[in-house]
């Protein structure tokens, strides 16, 4: 699947990409749990048959595991479900159809202070950098100042980490929201709006960050000394209290973490798989993959420190509904620090 979609006619129709996926997968994921009360039964757990439904975002998760074929001869099944971000990925969580979502900090914070049951089960760790407030190479604006009265779109949805981006970046020079116009935008919308012209400031993330800068964008700031740079692979709290999901997701991590090692060890032939599979040039593969998902490991306590700061900044902000408690999310057994 391209990451870039170019057809107005198909742009029109990926509104209903992610309600159509998550309608097919909800029903793979009921067949999934009938088939965990089977496993469950004389007190065994048959992984045989359980069956995992992964989500991801733009691929991002799917094309390092496939690569490296750590899912190969697993003894339970693995189904994907992608989503063009986190908003869509957490709605099919919480409707019961995807087992797993990968996440940066803020889009987690935000779906468990709205209620999506998830817990946090590893750490994904990204550069700083791959997340930016974008403007078109001949827009008068220079500075973060020169956004107030602006028009902000950000991607995805409410509470994702470009949205925190543009909340501190303004906040560094003396302004807020209430200086600007923020708009909602979902990634393919967006980047083919702001390609066209139609869209002169962007907060967004990569892959699409990238794309843009490498068609001609300008990066005005990026996350550098914002953003922790911490993601989080979370689980939903339906699996784990499924024994079957539980024992998949324990064996499931551990091929993650050998993906990871695998995508550092052979950088050169993941960057070809990569464009291959997105279409996009070798160039700019490269780019995005020295950026993002760069390490996958056991939660930190310094991870849970660091996240806390973004939940408080979110709360103070009005962006979250209720306050989050980082440590209560946290899920140590899936994944325990060695």
């Amino acid at each position: 699947m391209k990451i870039f979609l170019k057809s107005k006619k198909f742009r029109k129709r990926k509104w209903y990409l992610p309600i159509f996926i998550t309608v097919i997968i909800s029903i793979l994921s009921a067949c999934g749990n009938d088939q965990a009360k089977v496993a469950e039964a004389d007190g065994k757990v048959d992984l045989s048959k359980v069956t995992l439904v992964l989500g991801d975002q733009a691929g991002l998760t799917k094309s390092k595991v496939e690569a490296s074929k750590v899912l190969e001869g697993t003894p339970y099944k693995v189904k994907w479900a992608s989503f063009q971000g986190a908003a869509p990925l957490f709605e099919a969580v919480k409707s019961g159809s995807v087992d797993t979502a990968p996440a940066g900090d803020t889009p987690i914070l935000t779906a468990a202070a709205s209620g999506v049951p998830i817990k946090i089960m590893a750490t994904n760790v990204s550069s700083t950098e791959s997340l930016g407030i974008l403007v078109q190479k001949d827009s008068s604006i220079k500075t973060v100042s020169d956004l107030k009265g602006k028009t902000i779109a950000i991607s995805s949805a409410q509470g994702s980490i470009a949205q925190h981006l543009v909340i501190e970046a303004l906040k560094e020079v003396g302004l807020t929201t209430n200086d600007v116009k923020i708009k909602f935008i979902l990634p393919t919308d967006a980047s083919a709006a702001f390609k066209a012209g139609e869209i002169e400031v962007w907060g967004t993330f990569d892959p699409y960050m990238t794309i843009a800068v490498n068609n001609g964008a300008r990066v005005l700031r990026t996350g550098k000394g914002i953003s922790s740079g911490v993601g989080f692979l979370t689980v939903s709290e339906e699996a784990l209290k499924d024994p079957g999901k539980k024992a998949a997701l324990k064996d499931v991590v551990k091929r993650f973490e050998k993906a990871w090692e695998w995508q550092q060890d052979n950088k050169e032939e993941y960057d070809k798989l990569y464009s291959k599979i997105t279409g996009l040039p070798e160039d700019v593969s490269r780019e995005i993959n020295s950026k993002v998902n760069a390490e996958f490991r056991p939660v930190t306590e310094s991870d849970i420190q660091a996240v806390q700061k973004v939940a408080d900044s979110f709360k103070e902000a009005g962006v979250l509904q209720k306050s989050v408690k980082v440590s209560e999310l946290v899920d140590k057994e899936i994944f325990p620090n060695k």
